[in-house]
């Protein structure tokens, strides 16, 4: 049987480790040419297989893709671009089919989250009705760690170190200057309906190094008194306070506190500014001196600061896919297993797609202290292996030294264009 051509494509928000995913993907693929011919990467996600922009990962060299390992953000580019139903908008996956046809593609691997794990299992169910077979394999991606069945989402764990040695880092710095300056440090993070990310910032406090933070979820409804009354009885307490704030909290009436009232491509509210509404909340109420920040791209982005155990998993889910793919699997989805909390062991698993596309795992109230303003000891207890581990990309010149890609296009061969909605 000739070997038939695998597309690869990258969704939604990147991270510090999605291209460690391409990487496991196009190395583990490389070593099986009988089943697999070329590795085509879609140019800025699902809209280069729309648009027929597609990138021959086979013209880079060994050394370029490995490098891959230690590079941040989507090397082939990412998009947020989501296909409508198949009742809506037939023609988008009929599109898709057409150009994996004409490219003789036979896999398809789509790195994201819920989102893209829905497109995945549309695209395998389509392209049997129209006669025209595709294993679709889904990788899972999500820094909001909101994935259900795998144990981690690739990317959440290095957002997770990266939030709690920051946080960490500010209160030392707020600690230092407190007596005559800041009081109040407010960061913002991501996480739009579940606290993952936030929770990492509960880290940056343990036994040994024990500092007075707030923690604000999107699972619980703001209360702004009590959470001044907190704030005040930390300040008077240890003369400062750090507060961990995630984007999507909610007032009572479930208002996002940060809504700008836009919607980006997938629908969603556009947020961004809690920080600063948390900040003048504490500056009005309590006349507190205070300083925000938004940790915005910067903490998807710290490749510098990758925690190893995510690297290590989203290399491996990479790898798995292709391997399953080989294997004869269809509309699934590699997962992490969780054994054992401490020492941290995992292996690999599968979930059916049709189970994991458009569902969103909350962060459990189990994982949240008893107040609603920190983690419990089953939270940490979760989180803490997830950061475990440095793996330092190479440096040159005080600088890390990521690759850039050639992403040298392959001639169009498709019947008809496509044009973009």
């Amino acid at each position: 049987m000739s070997s038939k051509n695998a597309f690869y494509a990258q969704s939604g928000g990147v991270t510090a480790v999605i291209n460690a995913s391409a990487c496991g993907l196009i190395e583990t693929a490389r070593q099986h040419p009988q089943q697999i011919g070329r590795v085509l990467a879609g140019r800025n996600g699902i809209i280069g297989a729309l648009t027929e922009d597609l990138i021959d990962t086979s013209l880079e060299s060994p050394e370029a893709i490995a490098a891959l390992r230690y590079t941040p953000a989507g090397a082939f580019g990412s998009c947020r671009y989501k296909l409508k139903s198949l009742e809506e908008n037939r023609a988008e996956y009929e599109r898709l089919i057409e150009v994996f046809r004409a490219h003789d593609i036979g896999y398809f691997f789509y790195n994201g989250g819920g989102d893209s794990a829905d497109t995945c299992l549309k695209v395998s169910q389509l392209s049997a009705t129209l006669g025209y077979p595709v294993q679709a394999i889904h990788v899972p991606k999500t820094v909001d760690n909101d994935l259900p069945f795998t144990d981690v989402c690739p990317g959440f764990g290095s957002v997770a170190k990266y939030v709690a040695v920051s946080v960490r880092e500010a209160s030392f710095d707020v600690a230092s200057m407190a007596k005559t300056s800041t009081k109040v440090f407010v960061m913002e993070v991501m996480g739009r309906h579940a606290g993952w990310i936030a929770a990492a910032g509960g880290l940056a406090s343990d036994a040994g190094c024990p500092l007075p933070i707030i923690i604000l979820f999107p699972e619980l409804p703001f209360e702004p008194a009590r959470f001044l009354a907190r704030v005040d009885e930390l300040v008077n307490t240890h003369g400062y306070c750090s507060v961990v704030v995630s984007e999507g909290v909610k007032s009572a009436d479930g208002q996002f506190l940060a809504d700008q009232g836009l919607r980006d491509a997938f629908g969603h509210a556009q947020l961004g500014g809690v920080a600063p509404v948390i900040a003048n909340l504490i500056r009005a109420e309590l006349k507190l001196k205070y300083h925000w920040a938004v940790a915005d791209y910067l903490q998807r982005a710290a490749r510098h600061i990758a925690s190893k155990t995510d690297v290590d998993q989203a290399y491996a889910l990479g790898r798995a896919a292709v391997e399953l793919a080989l294997a004869g699997r269809n509309s699934v989805m590699p997962i992490i297993v969780r054994h054992t909390d401490e020492p941290y062991t995992w292996s690999i698993g599968e979930a059916a797609l049709a189970d994991v596309a458009n569902q969103e795992r909350k962060l459990p109230r189990e994982f949240i202290s008893a107040d609603g303003f920190g983690i419990s000891d089953a939270g940490r207890r979760y989180l803490l292996p997830l950061i475990q581990g440095e793996d330092y990309p190479p440096y040159r010149e005080g600088l890390p030294a990521y690759v850039q890609l050639r992403n040298l296009g392959v001639p169009r061969r498709a019947a008809t264009t496509f044009a973009l909605r």
